[in-house]
C-alpha cells in the first residue's frame, strides 16, 4: 500500500533495462562499495555531510521492509556524500533499535564516516537485493535529496538495500543527484 508521498520502490530485478536511462542503471547495479568508488573518483577531496542523525520514525515503506512496527523509532541518518562541496549523492539509513546492540552500537557513533566503509569491511555483512525507486518533486524523499541544490533536477534515481550485520538488519538508501551521474561508470 502506498503513503501519501511516499517513494514507490521496485526490485531492480524486475525492471528492464530500458526503463532506467543508461547513464543511471550503472550506479544502480553496481554491487560494489559505493563510498570506495567515490573515495577514488573524488581524488582525496570526498567527504560525509551529516545532515541529521536522530531517533524517529521511519517511513511506512521503510518500516515494512525492516519488518519494524510502524509505531516503532529507528536511528534515522540522513547524509549528503560530497566530492569536494558537490554532493553527488543523499544517503539515508534506518536502523532497527534491535540491531544497535553488541558490536553494532558503534553504528550510532559514526559521526562523518562514512557508513559504507564500516559495512564493506564488516566480514559477516550481507546485502539484501536492489530496490530502485525514480524520485519526482511530490515525493517526500525528493524534497530531502535535494535541500539546497540549485537548480533542482526534475527527477532523481535511487537504490536501497537492507544489509544485515550478524543478521541484525539495517537499511541504507542512495539517491544519485545529478553530479555524480555525469561520472563515467565502470
Amino acid at each position: 500500500m502506498k503513503h501519501p508521498q511516499e517513494p514507490v520502490w521496485q526490485p531492480l530485478a524486475r525492471m528492464r533495462r530500458g526503463q532506467i536511462p543508461e547513464q543511471v542503471y550503472c550506479w544502480l547495479q553496481d554491487p560494489a562499495s559505493l563510498t570506495k568508488r567515490m573515495q577514488h573518483a573524488c581524488d582525496g577531496q570526498f567527504r560525509v555531510n551529516v545532515m541529521n542523525q536522530r531517533w524517529a520514525r521511519p517511513m511506512h515503506n521503510e518500516a515494512q521492509v525492516l519488518r519494524m512496527p510502524i509505531t516503532q523509532r529507528g536511528m534515522t541518518r540522513e547524509v549528503q556524500l560530497l566530492c569536494g562541496d558537490m554532493p553527488w549523492v543523499f544517503a539515508r539509513t534506518i536502523i532497527p533499535y534491535k540491531t544497535l546492540t553488541g558490536a553494532e552500537r558503534r553504528l550510532m557513533h559514526l559521526r562523518d564516516k562514512p557508513l559504507g566503509a564500516v559495512l564493506f569491511a564488516d566480514s559477516s555483512m550481507r546485502r539484501g537485493p536492489v530496490e530502485v525507486v525514480h524520485l519526482r518533486s511530490g515525493d517526500r524523499l525528493f524534497k530531502r535529496a535535494t535541500a539546497g541544490l540549485k537548480p533542482r533536477p526534475r527527477s532523481i534515481w535511487g537504490r536501497r538495500s537492507v544489509f544485515y550485520l550478524r543478521e541484525k538488519p539495517l537499511l541504507v538508501s542512495e539517491i544519485f543527484l545529478p553530479r555524480i551521474i555525469k561520472c563515467q561508470c565502470r
